[in-house]
């Protein structure tokens, strides 16, 4: 068996565009060569995270692609995983795959797997899944959370201004208190995870720099305070490279259970449609319930659930 990427071989990236779409897959199927195509032209693919397993003859049997930004070192996520239907341990073979990205990039990047929310009914998707997840797990992707991915359209319309909250803008100084305080008792897994090998300074620090480093701008940053100046919480309306993105937001521990994250959703909200966004989109963790029904209730409907698989840290 050989593992290589698509810079070994200008065949290579042929090779691995034309890999068949084998077994039950549904939406874990392969992109289409034309999207994966435009993926690579905008650097988001590339040959060098671009790996594939091959057989003595050559034959490809598993293909991995992981993805990035365009300005990113190294990439951010594993975007699609496959192997064909005739291999009889798909799970050894796509670990091995996945071990041998991860030695060259130095790094285990997080695997996310996009399915409708009732996939575990169907057996055929659930058993693609299952070997997938598996794979994961023997290469290090240990850490599993599930999040539900919103998306908000302009007929849902927005809320008007209630006057509880006031936006401004802020320094870094201040966005880094506020990334702080709202980190205290978070429901967001990620963050819980993050804090039991970092200080909340550090992580904040962290949120920060991403947020600046992601396409949205900084000057759309705004804090939250109650009308007598009070913080209240953080609204960062972000974008990914396709559409607008919710981002980041949340309410100050002392103020949650007021129905104030419904004020800050809607000032994002209000944010990108007054921009002519067209769609807006937003995830959060299943456990997360509070911040699921202020999705609910603002109009965004649930498009699919995301399954994250991430290595520990230090992992």
């Amino acid at each position: 068996m050989r593992f290589r990427t698509a810079l070994d071989d200008p065949a290579a990236l042929d090779r691995a565009l034309a890999f068949p779409a084998d077994g039950p897959l549904g939406p874990l199927a392969p992109l289409p060569a034309d999207r994966v195509r435009e993926e690579f032209a905008a650097h988001r693919f590339r040959p060098e995270w671009t790996w594939s397993a091959e057989d003595g003859d050559g034959r490809v049997l598993a293909r991995a692609l992981w993805w990035g930004r365009a300005d990113s070192e190294r990439p951010v996520a594993l975007d699609c995983l496959q192997v064909r239907a005739d291999v009889a341990d798909p799970a050894a073979l796509a670990a091995a795959l996945l071990g041998a990205g991860h030695a060259a990039f130095g790094k285990r990047p997080g695997y996310h797997l996009s399915l409708p929310r009732g996939w575990r009914a169907d057996q055929a998707l659930a058993g693609a899944v299952a070997w997938r997840r598996e794979a994961a797990s023997r290469a290090g992707l240990t850490r599993e959370i599930e999040r539900l991915r919103y998306e908000w359209t302009p007929q849902a319309g927005t809320a008007a201004p209630t006057g509880r909250l006031v936006f401004r803008e802020g320094t870094d100084e201040e966005f880094l208190d506020a990334f702080v305080r709202l980190s205290r008792g978070s429901l967001d897994l990620a963050t819980r995870h993050e804090l039991e090998s970092t200080t909340e300074e550090e992580l904040a620090r962290e949120d920060l720099a991403f947020y600046r480093d992601c396409p949205g701008e900084r000057s759309w940053w705004r804090l939250a305070h109650l009308p007598d100046g009070t913080l209240a919480g953080l609204a960062v309306p972000s974008a990914t490279p396709y559409h607008r993105n919710v981002g980041y937001l949340g309410v100050v521990p002392e103020l949650r259970g007021r129905g104030l994250i419904d004020e800050v959703l809607a000032e994002i909200t209000r944010f990108h449609a007054a921009a002519g966004a067209d769609r807006v989109t937003a995830t959060t963790d299943t456990v997360n319930l509070p911040m699921a029904a202020a999705f609910d209730r603002a109009g965004y409907e649930v498009t699919e659930l995301r399954l994250v698989l991430e290595a520990p840290p230090g992992g």
